[in-house]
């Protein structure tokens, strides 16, 4: 069970007489077998949880074993249910002190309760920073928080990777996304959603108006969208053989982006699809050499063709006098 689960999952069994499984799966939008899974998970940890089958059943917590909410100020419930952050995220939201607060009153609770089980804070560290990431420039996520709480629109001034220099644009934000150890500002452009890197963000400033975002639409709903977007729609298929000792590392770097053939494998490479967004993305395939081989489409072949070019070019030997 993920961190952030665990935490959605106690605050709902703390905050209900009784809920069913169905409710507890819609609530945190996973599948009735992974709900299940979770509950035996709180069982299996010494959480007295407990199901009652019939109309009047459903899933509770024994009276004064659960999260006591009672004891939690409004802030810190509403830190508390920033799940899912790393300690450094925290601090760059300028959350650590309240959520600090919210925890040390809940561990303290669970200790009076459990004294046969250690503290999941002692056993469990999340750090969801990627690895070997410098430090960055760029707009922080407390100095935007502010304005996205209160619901205003954004002026940015965004430093893209695809354009020669920054663009200013009139953003609408929906709010704040930490994914893979990397913030990013969720908002519609134009009507549009988008998700922009915060480092990215040379500039800004809030305007007079509120957000004009689409009906309906949440930072949750339009942040899931665009991350399946990302990472199912690209636009360049690049068809590939990886040799058998790079595959494993080739999934670590792609991810769900690269399909293996399971029809077409041999003793030496894998036969593969990997998806990109942009065709100058497939430049990510250089540091394999000559371990993978470009199949095509033919204009990937190319690309990789003159970069290697290049390369050997501006590394080839300066010629004596």
């Amino acid at each position: 069970m993920t961190p952030d689960r665990f935490f959605s999952l106690m605050l709902l069994l703390a905050s209900r007489d009784a809920v069913t499984t169905q409710e507890l799966a819609s609530a945190l939008g996973v599948s009735l077998r992974t709900i299940t899974r979770d509950l035996n998970w709180l069982r299996d940890a010494g959480l007295p949880v407990t199901a009652q089958r019939g109309r009047l059943g459903g899933v509770t917590m024994l009276p004064g074993s659960g999260l006591d909410l009672t004891r939690l100020t409004p802030d810190e419930r509403d830190h508390l249910s920033l799940t899912g952050l790393d300690e450094k995220q925290r601090a760059e939201l300028n959350a650590s002190v309240e959520s600090h607060r919210a925890l040390s009153k809940i561990a303290a609770a669970q200790a009076r309760r459990s004294h046969e089980l250690l503290p999941l804070t002692d056993v469990v560290h999340v750090d969801s920073r990627p690895w070997l990431r410098a430090g960055t420039s760029g707009a922080t996520p407390a100095s935007l928080i502010g304005p996205v709480r209160r619901g205003r629109r954004l002026r940015i001034e965004y430093d893209s990777p695809h354009e020669s220099c920054s663009r200013i644009l009139v953003v609408d934000p929906y709010g704040l996304l930490a994914k893979a150890g990397t913030w990013y500002l969720v908002a519609d452009c134009a009507r549009v959603p988008r998700m922009y890197r915060l480092e990215r963000i040379t500039a800004w400033t809030a305007a007079d108006q509120p957000r004009r975002i689409r009906e309906n639409q949440t930072l949750a709903t339009v942040a899931a969208a665009l991350v399946d977007q990302w990472e199912h729609n690209q636009a360049i298929e690049v068809s590939a053989t990886i040799d058998q000792t790079q595959i494993e590392r080739a999934r670590r770097i792609f991810g769900e982006r690269l399909v293996q053939d399971d029809h077409e494998e041999s003793a030496t490479g894998h036969k593969v699809t990997i998806r990109f967004l942009h065709l100058e993305d497939v430049r990510a395939l250089l540091p394999f050499g000559s371990a993978i081989t470009v199949h095509g489409p033919t204009e990937a072949w190319a690309h990789l063709s003159n970069l290697a070019t290049n390369l050997a070019h501006h590394y080839a030997p300066s010629p004596t006098p």
